[in-house]
């Protein structure tokens, strides 16, 4: 089991791999990192950002360099990544890179309680997510086509894991929702009649009893 970062805060990640190019100020960081689109990659709270550098700090992996001070702005802490700093981003890329993360996307809870709604209206809805993955990822791939002219692919491989994740989401969605529109979905009887009648269906009931209770419609 891989042992707790001492700084486990994602945006710390983003800090270093930022600062590692030459020292700046918080506020500079946060610019450049909007400017590279970190949080995009990267669930960032913007609001942690003083907090998680003075916690790199406070670690040994950022160290204060200078003080700027003029009449236009409050004095800004520049600030420099350490040797410790260095070794602590490259361990963090190779630990992220190899092993597996179990995430929870907000997709995959909205599925697991979908039957709280009745089949016709999921039907509706999974149509309207098809037509903006649509939307979203012709937008994309034609973003990332305009980029691959000037910018080297190691820049763009995250753009490009994003894209094929979206590709794979889009392929499900469509053939779940063909499934529904069909009537293959295996129990859509059942699930319409929940809906329909009030009633718990005896093959949920004993589902219940096990423990693997599904949602309430």
């Amino acid at each position: 089991m891989t042992e707790r970062r001492k700084v486990n805060n994602m945006l710390g990640l983003a800090v270093l791999s930022t600062v590692i190019d030459r020292p700046m100020h918080p506020y500079e960081m946060a610019s450049l990192m909007r400017a590279r689109g970190k949080d995009r990659d990267m669930r960032i709270k913007w609001g942690s950002l003083y907090t998680v550098v003075r916690n790199l700090e406070k670690h040994g992996f950022l160290e204060v360099t200078d003080s700027v001070r003029d009449s236009a702005h409050p004095e800004r802490t520049i600030y420099r990544i350490t040797d410790a700093g260095r070794e602590e981003l490259a361990d963090w890329i190779r630990d992220l890179l190899a092993t597996p993360d179990r995430e929870q996307p907000k997709f995959e809870a909205a599925l697991s309680v979908c039957g709280v709604l009745p089949p016709d209206e999921v039907t509706s809805l999974l149509r309207r997510r098809l037509d903006l993955l649509e939307t979203e990822i012709a937008e994309q791939r034609e973003a990332l086509a305009e980029s691959r002219r000037d910018v080297p692919r190691l820049f763009l491989v995250e753009a490009e894991y994003d894209l094929a994740i979206r590709d794979a989401e889009l392929a499900w969605t469509r053939s779940l929702l063909d499934e529904l529109v069909s009537g293959t979905f295996p129990d859509l009887a059942l699930w319409r009649d929940w809906h329909e009648t009030g009633r718990k269906p005896s093959e949920i009931a004993k589902l219940a009893e096990r423990g693997a209770t599904p949602a309430e419609p």
